[in-house]
C-alpha cells in the first residue's frame, strides 16, 4: 500500500548576499557634500552679503539724510556718537559718481556691515588730526572694492550733518601695503607715528588729514592697503 503523499515541500529562498558599500562610493558621495557646502557658503559670502549689506546700507543713508533735514545748523564735530550709529556720508569719485555710504562709529562686523567704520579713538571729519575708517574690499558690500584704483589727487568728500570736507589723497591705493598690527597708520601724525618704536607719536597734529585703509588682497590676508588724504575745503551746508 502507497503511503499517502505529505504536503509539498517548499523551497527555500535564495539567500542573496547583503550589499556591500564600496569605500570609492562612501568619499563620492563625502565629497559631492563637501562640495555643495563649500558653493553654498562662497554663495552666501560673496553673493548673498552684499545684496543685504547694500540694502541695509541704502536704508542708514536715507535714515541720516532725513534726520539732517532742518537740522544743519551747528557744528557735527560737538554732536555725540555712540558706536554703531551713521554719523556721515562718504563719497569717492573714482568709485563711480553714485559712490555713497555712511561712516559708522566702530570697526566691528556689524559697522563694516553697516558701511565703512571709523576708528573711534581718531579725529572727527574736518578736524585737525587723523580722521580714519576702514571698509570691506570684498563681501559685506564691499564698499572698497575699487580700493587699488585710487590715484594720488584723488578727491574724497566726508558729509556730516553740518558740513562736506573734501580731502585729496597723497598716494594711490596700491602703495602703501602693511601689516594689520601696523598702528602708526591711525595715529594723529602718521609719519612721525611710524618712525616711533611703539608707533606712537605724541607730534601735535597741524593737518586735517584722512586715512582709507582695507585688505591689501581680495581673500583672507593680514596685510592692509592704506591711502592718506589732507583736507583742501569745507562747505557749510
Amino acid at each position: 500500500m502507497t503511503a499517502p503523499a505529505g504536503p509539498p515541500r517548499r523551497e527555500r529562498p535564495e539567500l542573496r548576499p547583503t550589499p556591500q558599500l564600496r569605500p570609492g562610493r562612501v568619499v563620492a558621495g563625502l565629497l559631492t557634500l563637501v562640495l555643495v557646502i563649500g558653493a553654498g557658503w562662497a554663495g552666501w559670502n560673496y553673493i548673498g552679503t552684499n545684496v543685504l549689506a547694500k540694502q541695509r546700507q541704502g536704508e542708514m543713508a536715507v535714515a541720516l539724510a532725513d534726520e539732517w533735514k532742518g537740522n544743519r545748523e551747528g557744528d557735527a564735530t560737538s554732536d555725540k556718537v555712540r558706536l554703531g550709529q551713521s554719523f556721515a556720508v562718504l563719497r569717492v569719485p573714482r568709485f563711480g559718481g553714485d559712490f555713497e555710504v555712511p561712516i559708522v562709529s566702530g570697526i566691528d562686523d556689524d559697522a563694516l556691515t553697516s558701511g565703512v567704520g571709523w576708528f573711534s579713538d581718531t579725529q572727527r571729519p574736518g578736524e585737525i588730526g587723523n580722521f580714519a575708517v576702514a571698509g570691506h574690499r570684498i563681501t559685506n558690500g564691499q564698499p572698497f572694492r575699487k580700493f587699488p584704483d585710487l590715484r594720488a589727487g584723488d578727491e574724497v568728500e566726508v558729509e556730516t550733518r553740518t558740513h562736506v570736507y573734501t580731502y585729496e589723497l597723497q598716494n594711490s591705493g596700491t602703495d602703501t601695503i602693511v601689516d594689520f598690527t601696523e598702528i602708526w597708520v591711525v595715529q594723529p601724525v602718521p609719519e612721525r607715528a611710524r618712525e616711533a618704536d611703539d608707533q606712537r607719536s605724541d607730534a601735535k597734529p597741524t593737518e586735517a588729514l584722512l586715512t582709507l585703509t582695507t585688505c591689501s588682497e581680495i581673500f583672507h590676508t593680514d596685510d592692509r592697503s592704506v591711502v592718506f588724504g589732507k583736507l583742501v575745503d569745507t562747505q557749510h551746508v
